[in-house]
């Protein structure tokens, strides 16, 4: 599968450990965050809690930037633009667990597990195609 240029730039982030999300708020003001995130396709997946700032931002506006970042989320480089969705599908949603899995391991094998046993944090999951 040929991807387009702007799958292609996408594709050149997943040698980052962490990107920043750049969201909207109702107001206009933009909000970074550093996220875990991984690339599968021309795609960006990432998960957060279900209610966190950043779904709610998603939902009342779907364009986003992302770009390179270290963990503080310093930016290590241009922002490209997205248009982001949540995941409700099941099958959408293993491809997005599936890609965090592989590219985070035993890392987020540790995360789940104390999200999922001691705090009960109900989760979203995101994925950013590019925007041309």
């Amino acid at each position: 599968m040929t991807q387009t240029p702007a799958e292609a730039a996408f594709s050149l982030l997943n040698k980052q450990q962490f990107i920043n999300l750049v969201t909207l708020r109702k107001n206009g003001e933009t909000v970074r965050t550093p996220m875990w995130f991984a690339e599968k396709n021309g795609r960006i997946y990432m998960m957060t809690p279900q209610d966190s700032g950043k779904i709610k931002r998603i939902r009342n506006n779907p364009n986003v930037q992302v770009g390179p970042a270290d963990r503080a989320g310093k930016p290590l480089g241009t922002t490209l633009a997205g248009k982001a969705r949540i995941l409700t599908d099941p099958q959408e949603i293993l491809v997005a667990k599936y890609a965090l899995d592989d590219k985070y391991g035993l890392f987020k094998a540790i995360l789940d597990f104390f999200a999922t046993v001691f705090m009960d944090i109900q989760r979203a999951w995101v994925e950013i195609t590019p925007v041309e």
